[in-house]
């Protein structure tokens, strides 16, 4: 029996996005396997049933998306909720964004029904399997959200401009975090005209940093660490480093951090001093506002004025750019199952390296060595 992977309508507030697009869609049927979409799934991002319909997946309204047990394969933007979860056919397999570190009690809902479940932000982080993870290609559709927030707050023009009376210098705009997102929000800020700095412990960045045309605020302090991010320094290295960022936070318009790191809290780079250094009127939108913030007066979801600066604190970005967001993700999916499934079969090779390290729970147990050492079990 061939593969049938459900498609539901996100659960979670304010979530825009679907797993899969018709695009996508057409491209697994090529390998044989079956869909079923919930009605209304890819509305908010643009997408009709009838897109769906039109390669022949189904179309289910509510709880008939699993009633018949054909389900074999589940495909998530946000974590399940618990009922959801309880709604899914024993045995299913789940891919999603599933917090794995934060939920003792889901992780046992899942196991409680047999599901092996994968984890985006598990997927290793190995050039293999860069063409899979999720949390790059939506850090991108971050990255480049931040910097059209700071433009649209910012009082300033980003790029220099000429006009009848005079000539208007560009802002400095300086990026904190070189990952995926910052190297995102560094393009941006320079294709909108601004002078940019970047600035990431990693030394390894510099390079890229530059190659973008943005200058490298060298502070002495390298933190290169495992997996592609960075190691926690130590107490003489955050001095020295707060030393420098201070001169260079204190000297731009426009301050966009980007040091999140999945599962952990936000580590604070910009203290409540150097906020108040800043310029009257910089804009700061702090893209690690949900793990708690990388600058001291972040609050999640809100626009604060703190001392000079107004702080953004944006949740969930890439939700509000669903269409390509979804695009992106639907086909990191693609990439990630296309390999295991041949003649509408899926069978996992549990020896390859991206499938052992993604998954969270199967058979009934939490197997994934890091999690289990976080949450205890």
């Amino acid at each position: 029996m061939a593969v049938t992977i459900a498609v539901p309508k996100e659960s979670t507030p304010g979530e825009m996005r679907v797993a899969m697009i018709p695009e996508v869609v057409k491209k697994f049927k090529a390998l044989g396997a079956e869909f079923l979409i919930e009605a209304g799934a890819g509305s908010a991002s643009s997408m009709k049933d009838e897109d769906f319909a039109a390669l022949g997946a189904g179309i289910a309204t509510g709880a008939g998306l699993y009633a018949a047990g054909a389900a074999s394969l589940v495909f998530k933007v946000q974590t399940p909720s618990l009922d959801e979860i309880k709604a899914m056919p024993d045995g299913a397999t789940l891919i999603g964004f599933l917090q794995p570190y934060s939920s003792k009690e889901r992780i046992a809902a899942l196991n409680a029904k047999n599901i092996t479940s994968f984890a985006v932000e598990l997927i290793p982080r190995i050039s293999r399997a860069q063409s899979m993870d999720g949390l790059s290609s939506q850090a991108a559709c971050s990255g480049y959200q931040c910097v059209l927030i700071a433009a649209s707050q910012c009082p300033k023009f980003f790029p220099m401009l000429t006009y009848a009376a005079g000539t208007i210098r560009p802002a400095r705009v300086l990026v904190i975090g070189a990952g995926v997102a910052g190297l995102q929000a560094i393009a941006t800020a320079k294709r909108l005209g601004a002078i940019v700095e970047g600035y990431d412990v990693r030394p390894e960045t510099r390079e890229q940093i530059e190659s973008l045309g943005a200058k490298f605020v060298d502070t002495g302090v390298s933190a290169a660490g495992a997996g592609g991010y960075a190691r926690e320094l130590t107490e003489d290295e955050k001095k020295q480093q707060a030393e420098k960022l201070a001169k260079a936070v204190a000297n731009v318009d426009v301050l966009i951090t980007t040091a999140a790191i999945p599962g952990k809290k936000s580590p604070v780079i910009i203290t409540a001093d150097m906020v108040a250094g800043m310029k009257n009127g910089a804009v700061v939108v702090d893209m690690a506002a949900e793990g708690g913030g990388n600058v001291a007066g972040t609050q999640a979801g809100q626009t604060v004025r703190v001392g000079p600066a107004t702080i953004v604190g944006p949740l969930n970005l890439p939700s509000n750019m669903p269409v390509h967001a979804s695009e992106m993700y639907a086909k990191n999916l693609y990439n990630f199952f296309s390999p295991f499934i041949k003649d509408g079969q899926l069978n996992l090779d549990w020896n390859d390296e991206v499938i052992k390290g993604a998954c969270l729970t199967k058979g009934g147990a939490l197997v994934h060595e890091g999690v289990q050492k976080v949450l205890g079990n």
